[in-house]
């Protein structure tokens, strides 16, 4: 297979400087603000997105560590297999957040529920459609012991650059 390459199209702006504190779900980052800087060479790409009032974000987890078939995910204390968990440390590490969409103003989108380090790379954003991307589900494997302690997880830095 030949090589996979992107470049970034805009920068992610938010109040958290590292990974370490960083909330680990938009659902946990309520009311939490933040700024989408998309390059003016792809602002015309932003047409008809203030339509939709939650967008879902593609980014590049450029912080973070060498990645790990195995890891121990934040809300957790067993090793895990990497593609059962969000954690950043991945063999591709693109991060995925749905966050609120509250205005945009020509090449920048104001945006809430932030969970993303400032300065991260944004690779692509798609529209939210509940009807598209939420399914009933039967079960949510290992977590469904542990999404209870979502609202208070934070970052602990394990997975960012030393």
């Amino acid at each position: 297979m030949d090589k996979i390459e992107y470049k970034p199209i805009g920068i992610i702006h938010s109040q958290f400087k590292e990974p370490k504190g960083t909330p680990i779900q938009p659902t946990a980052a309520k009311g939490v603000d933040g700024r989408v800087e998309v390059f003016p060479e792809y602002a015309e790409g932003l047409k008809d997105l203030e339509g939709f009032s939650h967008i879902i974000l593609i980014y590049h987890f450029h912080l973070s560590k060498k990645s790990s078939l195995k890891v121990k995910p934040f809300m957790d204390n067993q090793i895990r297999g990497v593609f059962s968990t969000r954690a950043p440390s991945r063999p591709n590490p693109i991060g995925i957040s749905a966050v609120r969409l509250i205005k945009i103003e020509r090449n920048v989108l104001y945006i809430r529920d932030v969970d993303i380090v400032d300065g991260t790379p944004l690779l692509d954003i798609k529209p939210y459609v509940p009807e598209f991307d939420v399914r009933a589900v039967d079960k949510i494997g290992w977590l469904e012991k542990n999404v209870n302690k979502l609202s208070t997880s934070k970052d602990d830095g394990r997975f960012q650059n030393d």
